[in-house]
């Protein structure tokens, strides 16, 4: 694929679809709940029959894919930067390379069924290309896995209903069957665990359902996009969040917002909600770990990122604009400062940058997972 294809891929249509229905999410009307609704009532056999891990078709990543999208990297961060996680602090590699299941947000846009059908080509080439701009951080020091998934429709996330219980039960119902083969090919070692947006609701709760099979082998769970709840969901997953850069098995969670930042659409959406340990989720309660400094409640300079990834002016390739945007937790989101990047019009209402929640920090992150494998050994 070309760069310019792969560019305008990334940073237009899979940014617009997705920061859209994030918004419809939060700030959905009721001419926007009519237009964005899947038809009729959830029909499991609409979405086909389910996947079988054990074959390789029904993965957008693996070890023995060739031509593997989360492989890919940024050319200025192919060409070794000095602040790159190889080169973090003078150390090498890790002695092992860990294993990363990685799920990725919405990409289904239709309205024709509340789940996706995995032969749907327009979404699984937006998944892959999620796969490249996002999985590809974890990729100095592991092999990363990524599922196709009969994910939910965008539309279920505006109502509250059986119709849209089911289809995200559908949903989780076929990443818990792919991280389960994930473990079956990875029995032992080192592992992380990402997700985006519903890839990250999924992996919210896939980490309380299999604490067991996880325990001591978690380098770090990377929640990000979705509100997690310090007292109403960690406790159900056995889990932490991550105090220390070097800290391992534990969980980082953030939600990007500019200045002036509006949230309350945000926390109208979640207050008030029953989390996974069976407590009711409050304003106070919710985690930011700043992706920068890895600290819960952290803050980190400019000139402490090493790394945003943005399009050219011209879309022609990728970069990495180097020690350009500022973090800071502020009750539970991530407010960012600095000469932020001119990143595409899609930042949504209230200054959300849900959208960009990875790309703002994508060396970060890389060098996050770097100084926590080091740790783990």
């Amino acid at each position: 694929m070309c760069a310019r294809r792969f560019l305008m891929l990334i940073f237009i249509l899979t940014l617009i679809f997705v920061g859209g229905a994030f918004a419809l999410y939060q700030w959905g009307g009721n001419v926007l709940l009519k237009s964005a609704t899947p038809q009729g009532h959830f029909v499991a056999t609409e979405a086909g029959a389910g996947p079988d891990y054990s074959k390789v078709e029904y993965w957008i990543a693996r070890p023995d894919i060739a031509g593997n999208p989360a492989t890919w990297a940024p050319e200025r961060y192919l060409n070794g930067p000095t602040n790159s996680p190889n080169h973090y602090m003078g150390q090498t590699p890790p002695p092992v390379r860990a294993a990363a299941f990685y799920i990725h947000p919405t990409t289904y846009l239709e309205r024709d069924r509340w789940n996706a059908p995995l032969d749907d080509k327009a979404s699984q080439d937006r998944a892959t290309l999620f796969v490249r701009s996002q999985a590809s951080a974890f990729a100095d020091v592991s092999d990363v896995w990524a599922p196709k998934y009969r994910q939910a429709a965008y539309g279920a996330f505006l109502l509250k209903s059986e119709d849209a219980d089911e289809a995200l039960g559908l949903a989780y119902g076929d990443v818990v069957a792919a991280f389960d083969e994930f473990l079956r090919r990875n029995p032992s070692g080192p592992i992380i665990l990402a997700g985006h947006s519903q890839g990250s609701l999924h992996l919210l709760r896939l980490l309380a359902d299999r604490r067991v099979q996880i325990k001591g082998r978690l380098i770090a769970a990377y929640v990000a996009g979705w509100p997690v709840g310090v007292v109403a969901d960690l406790p159900a997953t056995g889990l932490s969040a991550c105090a220390r850069p070097d800290e391992t098995g534990c969980l980082l969670s953030w939600q990007s917002f500019g200045e002036p930042a509006n949230m309350s659409l945000v926390t109208d959406a979640w207050v008030g909600t029953r989390g996974l340990s069976g407590a009711t989720r409050n304003r106070e309660d919710m985690l930011c770990v700043n992706p920068v400094s890895g600290v819960k409640d952290g803050s980190s300079l400019p000139a402490e990122n090493p790394g945003t990834l943005v399009p050219t002016a011209d879309l022609s390739t990728a970069s990495l604009a180097l020690g350009q945007v500022g973090s800071r937790c502020d009750h539970g989101f991530l407010i960012i400062d600095g000469p932020i990047p001119a990143m595409g019009p899609y930042v949504l209402p209230g200054n959300n940058y849900h959208v960009y929640d990875y790309a703002l920090f994508w060396a970060a992150i890389a060098r996050d997972a770097f100084r926590r494998s080091i740790a783990w050994h």
